[in-house]
């Protein structure tokens, strides 16, 4: 039986460093994240979006008697102060360059995120079941405002379709560390 037979060469072993010495390594900075230009971009058209659905269903006058425009209301108003808060966080943190990657602070991010985005989402699709059926099996588009509240349904999923990249990014930010 030929085997080979093993060899031990010496290896140096490596200088020993302070902890102090290690140099930072800074995550690289994808557009959309908290404290990027493309987070604060992501910001503005939620809040604008956000807000604008709040006013052309608050422009109406029986938005009131109908549980899911109330519930559109409510979701809109705090989406529109969530991203304008955020909004604000972000423009702090580009003028001095800071970096919002903290974990607590991400975790935060997240939450918000994935609570006012659910509540968007959810009042947007109850308002959009109420609008089809006054428009169309009631047919009492004419004693109604269906163009205003279908306009509101659409802002609220564009808001919401704005919020859905802050909150993955947010979380697989908060997953990858």
């Amino acid at each position: 039986m030929s085997a080979s037979h093993p060899a031990v060469h010496p290896v140096e072993a490596p200088p020993a460093t302070d902890a102090n010495d290690v140099p930072r390594v800074r995550m690289k900075d994808t557009q959309g994240m908290p404290g990027t230009v493309g987070g604060l971009a992501l910001r503005l058209l939620q809040f604008a979006f956000a807000v604008s659905a709040l006013c052309v269903m608050v422009s109406t006058s029986d938005f009131s008697s109908v549980t899911a425009f109330r519930y559109l209301v409510a979701a809109t108003a705090l989406q529109g102060l969530w991203s304008l808060v955020l909004a604000v966080m972000d423009t702090y943190a580009l003028l001095v360059k800071r970096c919002l990657r903290n974990s607590r602070v991400i975790t935060l991010f997240s939450i918000g995120d994935g609570v006012t985005s659910t509540l968007t989402f959810a009042s947007a699709c109850a308002s959009a079941g109420i609008t089809v059926l006054i428009g169309n099996d009631l047919g009492l588009c004419g004693q109604n405002h269906c163009s205003r509240f279908e306009t509101a349904t659409a802002l609220a999923f564009i808001s919401w379709f704005t919020v859905s990249p802050s909150f993955l990014l947010n979380f697989w930010s908060l997953a990858s560390r």
